[in-house]
């Protein structure tokens, strides 16, 4: 496994600034001893093969979730949105070896401030793509029927989209069903998409939430949401549910991850949050994927 370091500092794109810290440092012989490294400078983060492939594909926000020990968490994106921790959720790993974040399922949760780039209503699309690892198939704390919110941006009158699991044994005859959903900011029915395999508690799947009011056709007249399972698209949806039709708005809620509005709580662990205001492709979603194991 592959591990460049980063240092961070806030900047315009990922790539670009991996390219300045490499000039910087061929230049720093010839700079005084208290100019050679930036009084900006935060800190540093070592990259894995998995955190380079994304950050190729330029997200506006990256969270890698490997900040639970310090309570915070930098955003590697260009955006620029940073986040912390309440609870004191502990380190886990993924597949690759890197740390993730261990939520208890009552208490613990993440969560970064409302921005541009975390709204679909920003640029009419944006994609979404995480880890997660539940680590219980029956959920303590749900929302009543037998789901929890995992991830989200929501409150009440300011919703935008959530990514939901349900419990094996719920009301909705739904076992262990894994969507993903977008919202009138005023809520009520959400239009979403989903895939309802057998899952086996700490089982690691990659995750990704596509909402796109843009590209309307015959098929999608009012834009679209999809789900990807492990790189590889499970559902595909109108932007349009019982006639009610979904227009992505700005709301001003935060975004978290282990809970969405405090009414339910993730028991599990969720690594390698990632944000685009673009619909990735098939291809790239894949490739993620794919790197996960390199």
């Amino acid at each position: 496994m592959k591990h460049t370091t980063l240092t961070r500092t806030r900047r315009p794109a990922p790539l670009l600034a991996l390219a300045l810290g490499l000039a910087l440092t061929c230049l720093a012989p010839a700079l005084p001893a208290a100019a050679a490294e930036p009084a900006a400078v935060a800190g540093t983060t070592t990259l894995s093969g998995y955190d380079t492939a994304v950050l190729a594909d330029d997200p506006a926000v990256y969270w890698t979730m490997s900040g639970a020990g310090s309570g915070a968490e930098a955003d590697l994106g260009s955006a620029g949105v940073d986040g912390a921790y309440t609870g004191s959720p502990t380190a886990t790993t993924l597949p690759n070896g890197d740390v993730a974040v261990d939520f208890d399922g009552a208490t613990q949760y993440f969560e970064a401030p409302d921005a541009d780039a975390l709204s679909p209503a920003t640029a009419g699309v944006i994609t979404i793509e995480a880890w997660m690892r539940p680590d219980v198939l029956q959920f303590p704390n749900d929302e009543g029927s037998g789901y929890v919110h995992w991830m989200g941006k929501g409150e009440a009158g300011q919703h935008e989209y959530v990514s939901r699991m349900y419990s094996l044994d719920n009301t909705e005859t739904r076992p262990n069903r894994i969507s993903g959903y977008s919202f009138n900011t005023s809520g009520g029915l959400g239009a979403g998409s989903y895939f309802q395999d057998a899952i086996e508690p700490g089982q690691w799947i990659h995750y990704v939430l596509v909402i796109n009011a843009n590209a309307k056709s015959t098929a999608y007249p009012n834009g679209y949401t999809k789900v990807y399972r492990d790189g590889v698209l499970r559902d595909q949806d109108d932007l349009s549910i019982r006639g009610q039709v979904i227009v992505p708005e700005r709301g001003s809620a935060p975004f978290r991850a282990g809970t969405r509005d405090f009414g339910s709580w993730f028991d599990g662990a969720i690594g390698k949050i990632a944000v685009w205001d673009s619909e990735l492709t098939a291809a790239q979603i894949a490739a993620h994927t794919a790197a996960m194991d390199d």
